[in-house]
Formats: structure tokens, C-alpha cells, sequence
């Protein structure tokens, strides 16, 4: 059953529609939608978590961020590794988006202008979604809707599996921030019971060419839409350089992506609500129409975020 509340912030939130029922069970989002006449281009965020932990509610705040700038905001539940393997998630990903634009009346959304925002495995799936095309990890439903989106927001997700063991044995890393202690010390990703390897359903060296089919680095010639990627300078979960890579395939695409490497972040930055209250944060900022040259300069994130959107989703 879905929930409807108004928020006392000028946002609607509906909860618990079922946009799947994959593998016999329902799948849940939760919408945020704007009062007001819209029709309003629509976010889907998706957690992070490994692939193997969290769901919906492991989000900003998206009423804040940004159903009260004028964005549908919707979070998703997706299979996880314990239940479902690769690529369930993608396709759980994929369904959500033709859902929503199955249902963009009823939200209010406005059907041409829908985007991606991942966080870590959100990332990755995020990736995964928006550069595939149309054929691949499809599911039977909502099959009269594209899943085709209009941006991505890519935060800090692994983009190369193959290549994630060897950057962790680079450079020292410059500091450790505070998100990232909290986590479990990082492992091998070829350790069979790495995440990346519970997601795939197997040792990642033992699998390549599976391991290459859930690497978005492999799909870069299809991307349709703008990138933003983002990453902390102080990630040991998944070193910079993943995304990095994800960077460099879209600019040889010729795809329009912006790659902003943060300092003094690790992982699992754009959980925090309060990310950007103590100031600006000190960046380095890469475009693919010049690849190798970078701007120095300070940034506020949730804002660039924002920006990005309505730059890419206003019309």
C-alpha cells in the first residue's frame, strides 16, 4: 500500500509504489514531488551499499536535495547481491526508469526529462543503466516506455572491476576523512567473497568476460547523455582512478562528461546532509572537450549537482 504526506516543505512524498515485481516480490520507491504546476523533470537516486546492503532510505535528504528546487526526486529499492546476482540490479534500475515514465502524469513529471544520481554501487548501476542500450538488461514490464535518460550523476562508483585490485596498490592515499572510518577496512576485490565478486556471483578473476559485461568502462560508445562524475582525493573503497577511467571512455566517446575530483573526501560523501555547510571544497575539474587539462578551484557539491541538472534538464 502507498503512503501520501505532505512534508511541511512545499514537497509531497509518496511513498512505497511498487514499480516492479521482480523475482515475485515488490519492488518500492518513494517519490518527492514539488507543489506547484509543473510538469518538473524527475531524479531517480540510487543508493549505495555494495550492491549487498541499504535501500531507499540510505539517501540525502531528498527534499533538500532537490524536490524543493523543482525536482520529482525518487528513490529506489533494487535486488540485492544476496537475493539476485548481475544483472538484476541493472535491470531493477532500468525498470524504474520506464516506470516512472510510464506514471509521469501522475506524478506530475515531466516525461522528456528524466535523470540518474548513484552513490557508490548507485553509481555503478547508474552508469550501467543510462549507456547500455535499449535491448540489454531489459525485464518485461513497463515495455511500452523507454528507458533511455536525460543525465547522469555519477558519485564515486566502480567503473573497471578489473582494474580496482591494481589501483589499490598505487599511490598512497594523501589523508583519511572521517566517512570513510567508519567503513570496513577495503579487501581485495579478486577475493571471492569481495562485493564486487558476491555481485557478479563469483571470483572476479575467474569470470572476465561476465566481469566485463557489469563494467560500464565496456559501454562508453553508447552514451546518449551528459555525465557528472565526482570522487574524493581520499577514497580507499574505490581509489579515484576508477572513475577516472569512466572519464577518459566517454571523452574517446566524444560523450560530454565532467569528471571533479575532490580534496579531502572519501567515500560515501553524498550521504551527508551537511557536506557543504562548513564552505566550499577545494577541486580539480576535468571536461571532455579537454580531457587532460584541469581547473583548480573550490566547489560547493550539492550545488554543482544541482546545477548540473537544471543545466541539462530544463529544457
Amino acid at each position: 500500500m502507498s503512503a501520501a504526506a505532505d512534508t511541511g516543505t512545499g514537497t509531497r512524498l509518496v511513498a512505497d509504489r511498487v514499480y516492479s515485481r521482480a523475482g515475485g516480490r515488490d519492488r518500492l520507491a518513494d517519490l518527492y514531488i514539488p507543489e506547484g504546476d509543473g510538469p518538473f523533470p524527475a531524479i531517480i537516486f540510487l543508493h549505495g551499499g555494495g550492491w549487498r546492503f541499504g535501500d531507499r532510505k540510505l539517501a540525502p535528504d531528498l527534499r533538500r536535495f532537490f524536490a524543493d528546487d523543482g525536482f520529482v526526486m525518487v528513490s529506489i529499492d533494487y535486488r540485492l547481491s544476496g537475493e539476485a546476482i548481475f544483472p538484476a540490479a541493472v535491470i531493477d534500475t532500468r525498470t524504474a526508469i520506464r516506470w516512472l515514465r510510464s506514471h509521469a502524469a501522475e506524478y506530475n513529471i515531466d516525461p522528456d526529462w528524466i535523470g540518474l544520481w548513484g552513490s557508490s554501487a548507485g553509481g555503478h548501476l547508474a552508469a550501467m543503466a543510462a549507456l547500455s542500450n535499449a535491448d540489454e538488461f531489459a525485464s518485461g514490464e513497463w515495455t511500452d516506455a523507454s528507458s533511455k535518460v536525460a543525465a547522469v550523476m555519477e558519485g564515486y562508483g566502480p567503473t573497471d572491476f578489473l582494474q580496482i585490485d591494481a589501483q589499490k596498490g598505487g599511490a598512497t592515499l594523501p589523508g583519511e576523512d572521517p566517512e570513510s572510518a567508519k567503513l570496513p577496512p577495503p579487501g581485495p576485490s579478486a577475493a571471492p567473497d569481495s562485493l564486487e565478486s558476491l555481485f557478479v556471483g563469483g571470483a572476479i578473476s575467474e569470470q572476465p568476460e561476465r566481469v566485463g559485461q557489469a563494467s560500464p568502462v565496456n559501454y562508453a560508445d553508447g552514451a546518449s547523455c551528459p555525465f557528472l562524475i565526482m570522487h574524493g582525493t581520499y577514497d580507499a573503497h574505490v581509489r579515484a582512478g576508477q572513475s577516472r577511467l569512466l572519464f577518459d571512455a566517454l571523452s574517446a566517446a566524444g560523450a560530454q562528461a565532467e569528471l571533479i575530483e575532490i580534496e579531502g573526501l572519501g567515500h560515501g560523501f553524498l550521504n551527508r546532509n551537511d557536506l557543504d555547510d562548513a564552505g566550499p571544497h577545494k577541486a580539480l575539474t576535468y571536461r571532455s572537450a579537454t580531457p587532460d587539462q584541469a581547473e583548480r578551484g573550490e566547489i560547493r557539491i550539492f550545488d554543482t549537482i544541482l546545477q548540473f541538472f537544471r543545466r541539462e534538464m530544463t529544457g
